[in-house]
């Protein structure tokens, strides 16, 4: 039986629930993939998590060197998160010739390609399951599951800690930030929350899914972003009696015009699968020009599900003696030749403070026919302020640059409107 060393760099939580499910299933891999994976080594500052975890404590690592210079140690897990320390250990493994699986989407998303080279260089793989969408194999999906379709469309739920805050925000009509709080208490936020709620989670992720997905280098500085912290409970309460569900989205599209890629807000028509996909969890929706649509569902974050993912990822290596590179040239930026969609269509969704006079919503119809804008439904309340109502509108599809000229102008007549939210509709 084939026998396999491993080193765990990190024994946080995702490090150490990749230690436990390892050490538990042991036996259980050898039966099944016939191969035996033993935890050589481990690097962790805290030695007495190590120790509590069960590490054997000649098994934990004063340094990268002393890791990577260990010959029984033939994987290197890479679960330290941030870029520059994780940056220099992965190349520090690569250059030595060890295998590395990682997690870390935004080290994977900005530096894939001086990675990838090293690993070129010394015949090592490289391996990046859990960097995108935790426990669900979307990776895995892409490479070696759809491949034999050209990918038209990617839409993800993709970061749990927003659509934790927006389906706690749906299903009691709280605030943005008790929501966020909350969110906080629980663990599924950050002290300082932008990473997630600002969008960098899920643009980062998009990155490496799209590039997958279109096999073509698809750079985090190409994708339009916008976060959640805008969001108010009167935009949540009126996708709700117009029939939506907002969830931040990462949306991917490949045409003949080009390449497509976006993370923001949206509200989801209640029929469509995304829009019961609640709390923590993640789903993918793929459509392939053979297959059709395809989605896939789980945790997209924790300890299990994406030490789940690493482990997979280790089981692969372990028994695929040929490593599987990129199909596309993988370089720091886009090729020249691939041209990206930044005035794309969609429907949307405004929300509006109007003066409760004759004319207004002439004058404000009259900037959508000048720029294409159709109305689909129009919902009118009251307003928080005395002579005014505010409006809810969904429009027909139309361009994004569209809509950001007549909201422009919109917002120029004072005295008659101000345009408070803009969403995009996912029908």
């Amino acid at each position: 039986m084939k026998k396999v060393g491993v080193a765990i760099l990190g024994l946080g939580v995702v490090g150490g629930g990749t230690y436990q499910i390892l050490t538990k299933h042991r036996e259980f891999y050898q039966r099944t993939q016939n191969v035996d994976i033993v935890v050589e080594s481990v690097l962790e500052l805290n030695r007495e998590r190590a120790l509590s975890l069960g590490v054997p404590e000649e098994n934990i690592a004063s340094n990268i060197a002393e890791v990577v210079s260990d010959p029984d140690v033939n994987i290197v897990v890479e679960v330290i998160g941030g870029v520059t320390a994780a940056r220099e250990f992965v190349l520090a493994a690569l250059n030595a010739g060890k295998t590395v699986v990682t997690s870390n989407k935004e080290l994977f998303c900005k530096y894939s390609h001086e990675l990838e080279r090293a690993a070129k260089r010394q015949n090592a793989g490289l391996y990046f399951e859990a960097s995108c969408v935790g426990g669900v194999p979307i990776i895995r999906t892409l490479l070696d599951g759809v491949q034999a379709n050209e990918i038209t469309s990617m839409i993800g739920i993709i970061n749990g800690t927003t659509n934790y805050i927006l389906t706690k925000m749906y299903e009691e009509g709280s605030s943005y930030e008790d929501c966020l709080r909350e969110a906080q208490r629980l663990g599924y936020a950050e002290a300082d929350p932008s990473a997630d709620v600002e969008g960098f989670d899920a643009a980062y992720k998009l990155s490496i899914l799209s590039s997958l997905a279109f096999h073509t280098k698809v750079p985090f500085s190409k994708i339009f972003r916008e976060g959640i912290s805008g969001i108010s409970k009167d935009d949540i309460a009126d996708g709700k009696e117009l029939g939506y569900v907002l969830k931040l989205l990462a949306i991917g599209k490949q045409s003949d015009a080009g390449i497509e890629v976006r993370v923001h807000p949206a509200f989801v028509r209640k029929g469509h699968p995304l829009a019961s996909v609640n709390d923590s969890f993640n789903a993918v929706y793929l459509t392939g020009d053979s297959v059709g649509d395809v989605m896939l569902y789980g945790r997209g974050a924790g300890a299990l599900p994406t030490g789940s993912a690493i482990v997979s990822d280790i089981i692969y290596a372990a028994t695929h003696s040929e490593n599987k590179y990129s199909t596309f040239r993988n370089t720091a930026g886009a090729d020249k030749d691939v041209r990206f969609v930044t005035d794309f269509k969609s429907a949307y969704y405004m929300r509006m403070t109007v003066e409760d006079r004759p004319g207004s919503l002439a004058k404000i119809s009259a900037v959508f026919g000048k720029h294409g804008i159709s109305i689909v439904e129009l919902m009118q309340k009251p307003a928080y302020m005395e002579g005014k109502v505010q409006l809810a509108i969904v429009t027909h599809r139309t361009r994004e640059m569209s809509v950001r000229a007549a909201v422009a102008r919109i917002n120029t007549f004072g005295e008659v409107a101000h345009v408070d939210t803009v969403l995009r509709v996912v029908s």
